[in-house]
């Protein structure tokens, strides 16, 4: 999968309420009302991210959850962690 433009990224990112672009990945922090309950949704979105073979960086600071996102093989951003982005957002919605 190759990378995307900073044109194609820009015009994906303002479809992606709150990410952000750290560089060759985009991120986001959701923050929760428990530490159980972000860890709870770590464990949910691993399981998405098993089924799409792309795995994010996770960092958890207590009640917030920082989800980071760049596909390692093609050096940069790709339509893949666009694609996982909106599924973390679904299931944060759900």
């Amino acid at each position: 999968m190759s990378k995307l433009s900073d044109e194609a990224i820009a015009e994906k990112l303002s479809g992606l309420a709150g990410w952000e672009r750290t560089g060759d990945a985009i991120a986001k922090t959701y923050t929760f009302d428990t530490f159980i309950g972000g860890i709870d949704f770590i464990n949910s979105i691993a399981e998405i991210a098993e089924e799409a073979d792309h795995h994010p960086d996770i960092a958890v600071h207590y009640r917030r959850v920082t989800f980071t996102l760049w596909t390692h093989s093609a050096g940069g951003l790709t339509e893949r962690d666009f694609d996982l982005a909106k599924k973390i957002e679904e299931a944060f919605q759900a």
